[in-house]
């Protein structure tokens, strides 16, 4: 037997059998499909329970309205890279894309953290506490969804796609908090959301073990 009868043994088992592939969508059907769904959802709860007059009230102001744009926007472009960065044949380069939105987001709320010093804004650890949880509670949910979703395509490298999922995520949930939570961020509420955000994406990176593995 020769080496090319082995390989072609071998090729003709494999093809009989394997199943059918099913070829995913292109990333950005997949990303729509999944903002669309926490569009759905998300308006549903804004509707019943936001306090929809103050937020509208701080998009008045220039600063604020960037801020949210940009926190928004971090949010919808990092799950889009996440999207991209999936599939093998896509360039790292995509986890580029939400940077800008990003960097514009932590200006702008740190900006407003310093106008909140100088003005003496006062600390509410309590109401921190809540927003702390509000972001938890609303991020991990969908972090978990969002990663099965990213590791279905079986990326090559499946933390760094969960973890910029998990920046998606954060963003967006940070936009919703805003109904919510309509006041300027103290520099305790950064620090808090800091660390909500960063406990967000590190859980999306570890569960992308345990889905890629099931």
């Amino acid at each position: 037997m020769t080496m090319s009868d082995t390989t072609d043994q071998l090729i003709a088992r494999l093809s009989a059998d394997a199943g059918p592939v099913h070829r995913l969508r292109h990333p950005l059907m997949r990303a729509a499909a999944w903002l669309g769904c926490v569009a759905i959802g998300s308006g549903g709860i804004i509707a019943a329970f936001a306090d929809t007059s103050a937020f509208i009230g701080r998009a008045h102001d220039v600063r604020q309205m960037v801020e949210l744009t940009a926190t928004l926007a971090t949010g919808l472009l990092a799950v889009v890279a996440a999207f991209e960065m999936s599939l093998p044949d896509r360039s790292r380069a995509w986890a580029l894309l939400p940077l800008p939105a990003l960097a514009t987001w932590l200006a702008t709320t740190g900006l407003g953290c310093l106008q909140g010093w100088i003005a003496g804004t006062p600390t509410d650890l309590a109401e921190s506490t809540e927003c702390f949880l509000i972001l938890l509670g609303t991020s991990i949910p969908l972090g978990l969804v969002l990663s099965w979703m990213l590791l279905h395509a079986k990326p090559l490298a499946p933390a760094s796609v969960a973890a910029m999922g998990g920046l998606g995520v954060a963003g967006i949930a940070a936009f919703l908090l805003q109904f919510f939570h309509p006041f300027d961020v103290t520099v305790i509420d950064l620090a808090i959301h800091a660390v909500a955000i960063g406990l967000v994406i590190a859980v999306s990176a570890l569960s992308s073990r345990k889905l890629a593995a099931a």
